[in-house]
């Protein structure tokens, strides 16, 4: 082992988990990290991504730490539970790389941020939307004025209800759609305009998730944002899709300014399906895609997994260049993941109040 070689740690095995596992062992097969664990609480489930990936399973942070001496981790835990272990890692001197919000709350937020600055260590927060290479086209024609001036725009994310009702039913009620789904867009429209946001109004709804599954959490929340650029962005988000819905997630942006416009369809990239018994699909190979590579093994690729490999990438600068150095790149961090927050935390207090909230 070299003094600047990565040796990444995973926090939080599920759905998404897997695909920061599948990452990680893509880059260590080829030299580029070791991954040395991750932590699964649950008994089973960590038995099965064991044998999966064939890396040591544990059950707490503290003791992958003690037992496999990562440098670096990333965070793939509920929204809410991100903090505690990016604060752990701090005092440990590891790097980290937090799953999208960063916290749930401004003060968790900044108590990241100032954590990981007194340590030293590199923050970063997982807004993959900036590794879409349409939205990258996007924000450099937006950023190089060939719209003009930006005016408005608006923006949809929606999720098929077996995310809320399956995949996170557990912690549906401690999340929303503007924490699951908005935050992605809040910064990817922050990103592209360059520009902070000033004011939110924002409305929701519970109905569909209450009335027919039980789950005290919001069906859609529809934010107002009014950018320091004069720009204003809509933000449409919710989960209660049908089943039936041709893909897990519709999502599209589209600004509007006074020489042109730039739209993104995120979801419908053009290929379809009709199979017999599975109905009409969609496909984003954008997000996420397979291939085998020349000697025979299977890899990934899309922005869904070159925005978590990027974390190895800028760790590896940080440890050649020095605590401090800043890795040139679309990378967010611990600022981006606060401004994003506070955006989600105006838009509650809007539903909530019934006002938009200056920022």
């Amino acid at each position: 082992m070299t003094e600047n070689r990565v040796r990444i740690g995973i926090v939080g095995a599920g759905i998404f988990g897997a695909m920061h596992l599948k990452a990680f062992s893509q880059l260590a097969r080829d030299g580029k990290c070791d991954l040395v664990g991750f932590v699964a609480r649950r008994k089973e489930q960590r038995e099965q991504r064991e044998a999966e990936f064939g890396v040591p399973g544990f059950t707490t942070l503290a003791e992958m730490i003690e037992r496999a001496s990562p440098n670096a981790i990333t965070v793939v835990t509920p929204d809410n539970a991100h903090r505690e272990f990016v604060l752990e890692a701090a005092a440990c001197g590891i790097h980290s790389l937090s799953e999208k919000p960063l916290d749930t709350t401004e003060q968790g937020c900044r108590e990241m941020i100032d954590a990981c600055a007194s340590a030293g260590v590199f923050l970063q927060v997982d807004f993959h939307k900036r590794y879409d290479p349409d939205h990258q086209a996007a924000q450099k024609a937006v950023r190089g004025g060939r719209i003009g001036s930006p005016l408005y725009g608006n923006v949809h994310m929606e999720d098929r209800i077996e995310v809320p009702t399956q995949w996170v039913k557990s912690w549906a009620g401690q999340t929303s759609p503007a924490w699951f789904l908005g935050v992605h867009f809040y910064d990817l429209a922050r990103w592209i305009l360059g520009s902070e946001p000033k004011r939110v109004y924002a409305t929701g709804f519970k109905e569909r998730l209450k009335n027919d599954f039980g789950l005290d959490a919001y069906d859609c929340i529809n934010a107002r944002v009014d950018f320091e650029n004069g720009a204003t962005i809509s933000f449409d988000t919710s989960w209660i899709l049908p089943q039936g819905f041709e893909a897990i997630v519709n999502q599209g942006i589209r600004l509007v300014g006074t020489l042109g416009m730039f739209e993104v369809d995120s979801q419908d990239r053009g290929t379809i399906s009709c199979i017999d018994g599975e109905g009409m699909r969609t496909y984003n190979n954008n997000f996420y895609r397979e291939y085998t590579d020349k000697d025979g093994s299977v890899s990934y690729a899309g922005y869904g997994i070159e925005s978590i490999l990027d974390f190895v990438y800028n760790v590896r600068y940080v440890l050649e260049n020095g605590a401090g150095s800043a890795p040139h790149g679309v990378w967010a961090g611990g600022f981006d993941g606060l401004q994003a927050t506070r955006m989600a935390l105006a838009a509650h207090e809007s539903i909530e109040t019934g006002r938009a909230v200056d920022l």
